[in-house]
Parts: structure tokens; sequence; C-alpha cells
């Protein structure tokens, strides 16, 4: 049988809601970035300027993706990780500090972020592990190895960017979709619960709570070992959880991260220092309205009043000039385009190009949740970019070649057997 071209099978629906994506977020960056005096839409003086010439760039880029063949992507997973990770362990050496962050390399005017494009090779790697495994993930000798494989980049990169490193802990989800047992979901869940409760409930409170539920759980549950002994050790482990919480949050946490902890729980911050950004981006977003103030006419966008507009908090812009109901589209646009993919990950013959692409929904994901909800006060400012939306090249590039990598793993379906 003849292989048929990319051009008759890649999935255009996803091709579309990319681009529309892609136009919109320039819109919103030439918006958020227009000078008194307008200037050409391809000054590279101008952020918007160089932005479209990122665009310009994905183009080539992909016809490029889409033209190798889709085995190549299987067959070295591991020598891209392993590049991945010397990017990473560069930043030691020529990473260029930026904010207090070493998370770039500078080529000119324009710097590369690694991380970005780790994400790709994290998750290539992952989804050949898990298609070469016989065991579904069933032994622990396999989780540990999957788990280490997305460890590993966390880790490299939790010493110069907590966001991004935060972002690879979503592909637990992927491994729980192939066969990881729920408890580590679990664990996950209540070690969040506890140090956010933590830190909000006096530790009294808690250890009662924890000691109410486990002996609810231990006398109404008929399914698990019923071990008193274990459901004591449990306990004891959770409670001194709790009462570590205080010293990671006063000796281990930077005071930037306290102050983003503090915004998002209530605490006393000033407005006009750590709480500043939260405040200016609920009022630029609550100034829009139902239908907005009109493209290039968003007062507190024009003002310069909510910092680093044009790249993680770029969805203020659309809410004050778009509204709610603009704003509402391009949300919905992206959930089209997880569910797009979700539904091409369930039609794959191949559990490696299944799980990749559960990879890399999970990226995109992730970054859109957290990037939305942060910008409301449901997270801590964090600095994730909206994928495909927010300003930056790296950021552009990784997103495109992450997606349209999956599009023709998925668009080779019809030659696999």
């Amino acid at each position: 049988m003849k292989n048929q071209s990319v051009k008759s099978t890649i999935d255009w629906i996803s091709i579309l809601l990319y681009f529309t994506l892609v136009f919109a977020g320039w819109l919103n960056i030439y918006s958020a970035s227009l000078p008194n005096e307008a200037t050409s839409f391809f000054d590279l003086n101008q952020i918007y300027g160089r932005q479209l010439l990122f665009i310009m760039a994905s183009i080539p880029l992909i016809i490029l993706v889409v033209s190798i063949d889709a085995k190549f992507y299987e067959k070295y997973p591991m020598i891209f990780y392993i590049i991945g990770i010397l990017s990473i362990l560069g930043l030691m050496v020529f990473g260029k500090t930026v904010k207090g962050q070493t998370n770039w390399y500078q080529f000119g005017g324009f710097g590369i972020q690694p991380s970005e494009f780790v994400k790709t090779t994290t998750a290539l790697l992952l989804a050949k592990f898990i298609a070469d495994s016989q065991d579904s993930l069933s032994t622990f000798k396999d989780q540990m190895i999957a788990l280490a494989i997305i460890g590993i980049p966390t880790l490299l990169i939790l010493q110069h960017d907590t966001g991004s490193a935060m972002l690879f802990a979503s592909l637990i989800f992927v491994l729980y979709r192939e066969g990881l047992p729920s408890w580590y979901l679990w664990t996950g869940f209540i070690v969040i619960a506890l140090f956010v409760m933590s830190l909000v409930i006096k530790p009294g409170f808690i250890i009662g709570l924890i000691a109410v539920v486990s002996i609810i759980h231990f006398i109404f549950n008929k399914k698990i070992n019923r071990n008193p002994f274990l459901y004591l050790g449990l306990a004891v482990v959770m409670m001194t959880f709790v009462f570590s919480v205080d010293y990671v949050y006063d000796e281990v946490l930077e005071p930037h991260q306290k102050d983003r902890i503090n915004v998002l729980i209530g605490e006393d911050v000033n407005l006009q220092r750590e709480g500043y950004n939260l405040n200016q981006s609920k009022i630029a977003i609550g100034s829009g309205g139902w239908f907005g103030k009109g493209f290039l006419e968003g007062t507190q966008t024009k003002g310069g009043f909510v910092p680093e507009q044009h790249t993680d908090y770029i969805f203020t812009t659309v809410g004050e000039e778009w509204g709610f109901v603009g704003a509402s589209v391009i949300v919905i646009l992206f959930v089209c385009l997880f569910l797009r993919l979700i539904y091409l990950c369930e039609q794959q013959k191949s559990r490696f190009t299944r799980v990749y692409g559960y990879c890399v929904v999970c990226f995109l994901f992730i970054h859109f949740g957290l990037n939305i909800t942060m910008l409301v006060g449901l997270f801590p400012t964090i600095g994730v970019p909206l994928p495909f939306f927010s300003y930056g090249g790296s950021s552009l590039l990784a997103f495109t070649i992450l997606l349209f990598i999956f599009l023709k793993l998925d668009a080779n379906k019809v030659n696999e057997w």
C-alpha cells in the first residue's frame, strides 16, 4: 500500500484553530505594545514587529516538522532528550540572567529559552518508554523510570524557573491514563491541599480533621487493607507534614514566592508592590464589561497599567478590549483545540502517538489553565505564557513544534497497521 500524503491526512481543523489563536494573539500583542505613533507591522524595534517575525518563522518550521518521516520522532527520542537536558545545564555557564532568573541564551537581540523546547523532548521520550513497556506501568520499576523521565528536567529547571518546572508535573495525568496507580494522584492532591490549608488554618484544626477522616475511612473502607497501623502511620506522616509547612514557607521559599502565595490566600498585601500585578489585572479585565471597549481602545492597556501585558498578562487585553463575550470566544477556541486533540489521541493505532498526543494536551491545557487562573487570583503568579497567544519567540516556536509533531504522527496513522 502506497503511503498517503500528509496534505490529505493531516488534521486541518487543528491547524485552523492554531492559526486563529496565533492571529488573535498577535492582534492583542499589537494593541498592548503599540506606541503613541504607529509604525510598520514589521518594525523589529517594536514587540509586535518581532512577534510577527516569529509567526512568519513558524511557517517554514511547520513545513519542516511535517516533512520529516514520522518514524524519525519515534526512533531518536533519547538523543533529543539528552540534548534538551544539556541545553538546561548549559544555562549555568552560558545563560543570561534576566530579572534574577537565568533562563535564556542570548543571540544578538533575540533570546532562546531551552525549557520551552524540553517539553517536546520529554514528551517524546516518555511516549517512547511507555510504548515499549510491556506492563502498562504496573511495575514499580517502570513507574520510577517514567517519573524519572519527567523528574530530571523538572528538578533542573526548578533551579532557574519555578513556574516552568511546575508544568512538567501535569504529565502525571498521562501516566495515569496509561496505567499509573491512582494513589500517586491522590497523594499529590492531598499534599497540595494540606500545604494550602496549613497556610490559612490553625494546625490544631487540621490535625483533628486528619484524625476524623482517617477514622471514618477506616470504619467504612471495604476495598483495601484495613491494617490500623497503616492508617496510623499515614496519619502521622500527614500531621508531620502539616507542622513542616511553616518551616518550608519561612526558610525554603524565596521572598517573591511567599509574596505570590500571600496574594493568593488573601493576606494583607501592598497593592503598590506584590499585589500590584493582580490588582491591575482584575481592573483591566473587569473594565471590559460584556462587549469590551473596542480594539485599541483599552484605557488600562494604553496607559500601561498592567505590567508585562504583552506576555503573561496578554489575556487582560482581551478582557478589556473584547469584553466577556470576546474573552469567552477565545476560551472556547482553546477548549475546541483541546477536545480536538483528545479526539485524535483516542483514534491512534500507535501507543507512542497516543501517549505523545496526551502529553501535548497536558502541556497546552496546564499553560492555558494556569495563565487564566493567575490573572483572576485563583493561582499564584508564576510567569506562565498563554500558548500561541503570549509574546515570545521561544514560546511560540516551541509550542508549534510540540503540536505539529503530533499532527504529523496523527497524519501517519493511515500508514500504520
